[in-house]
């Protein structure tokens, strides 16, 4: 995809946390840290769309994501310009050519179990069934426990103050699994969103080709212009693409610390992830979108132990590795 054909982005990043005073259980008055949660409200085409709760690390790419998760927009191309003000709390989406028959999509509407309440437009498994996942993307038990202590040691708002969700995008290669991208944000629909926004710069003009990945995975690569920031496409990659000897990818991993409903599945699949990753567990729904598009789920994932719910065949299982198998006392004879 040309520069002259991706979208205009603004870079309005908001502080992620604030200082409030508290008391704890001694009774002693100290200052502590919490998620800055803040409303922003998306317009596309000067039309209200809605209203999304968040923290504000990447608004642009999570209007992006938001955008393309709800099937609204098809190309990225279609999107002329997202600008963010925190003044007045509003995302403004400009589409190069509108979006068809919005009202009839956006009439529908389905109450979701994210946190709080999520929302998805039009019906929840509308196209799923033509969803095509790579089918041979794998995991190893190892790269599996690699993935898990990346997330572990890396410094986070949840650490520092509570109160959210995280997300994270690896490339399994041969070696030990990259990060790419690591989003936090007051729920996880919000965080997957910006992920798929990234995806959806990054990886154009479409997913289902071999993608090349920006070497740091906390910034984005972007030039700036009349005052604004417009990623780069095409940057210096740290992985190869499938096929090229050396670093070839077994496939993209999606990481959380929410649990896995069918909307989180059916998001991860939507962005060609055949791997996802749980700290959390898995709903019967989910359980059944991941199965219908064999999407690996893999969940309760923590240290060294885990349960894969879903296409066991995408994980290369490594008993060996787990340790001692503890067993639990028979208690007194």
């Amino acid at each position: 995809m040309s520069l002259s054909s991706m979208p205009h982005l603004t870079r309005a990043q908001a502080p992620l946390t604030c200082e409030i005073d508290a008391v704890n259980e001694y009774g002693e008055s100290h200052k502590i840290a919490i998620p800055a949660e803040r409303a922003l409200t998306v317009y596309v085409d000067k039309r209200e769309l809605v209203t999304l709760m968040t923290l504000g690390a990447h608004p642009e790419l999570l209007v992006l994501g938001y955008l393309r998760n709800q099937r609204l927009i098809r190309q990225v191309g279609d999107i002329e310009s997202i600008t963010v003000d925190w003044d007045v709390g509003a995302a403004a989406v400009r589409t190069r050519h509108g979006i068809a028959d919005i009202e009839e999509k956006t009439a529908k509407r389905v109450v979701t179990t994210g946190c709080g309440q999520g929302s998805v437009f039009g019906g929840l498994m509308d196209e799923v069934d033509q969803i095509v996942l790579p089918a041979d993307a794998q995991i190893t038990q190892g790269q599996l426990y690699g993935l898990v202590n990346t997330i572990r040691l890396k410094e986070t708002t949840y650490k520092s103050a509570g109160s959210v969700h995280a997300c994270a995008l690896f490339a399994v290669t041969a070696d030990e699994p990259e990060m790419l991208l690591f989003v936090e944000d007051v729920g996880r629909h919000n965080a997957i969103d910006t992920i798929a926004g990234w995806m959806w710069i990054n990886m154009a003009p479409t997913l289902s080709m071999a993608p090349t990945f920006p070497t740091a995975c906390d910034s984005l690569p972007l030039a700036r212009e009349e005052g604004a920031l417009r990623l780069r496409p095409g940057e210096a990659s740290s992985a190869a693409p499938a096929g090229e000897e050396g670093g070839a990818l077994a496939g993209l991993v999606f990481y959380t610390t929410g649990r896995l409903t069918s909307e989180m599945v059916i998001k991860s699949a939507q962005m060609g992830v055949p791997i996802v990753v749980s700290r959390s567990g898995i709903t019967q729904m989910g359980h059944q979108v991941a199965q219908a598009v064999g999407l690996c789920a893999i969940g309760r994932a923590t240290n060294k132990r885990f349960v894969c719910y879903s296409s066991a065949q995408r994980l290369h299982l490594q008993p060996e590795l787990a340790g001692p198998k503890i067993r639990a006392s028979a208690g007194p004879a």
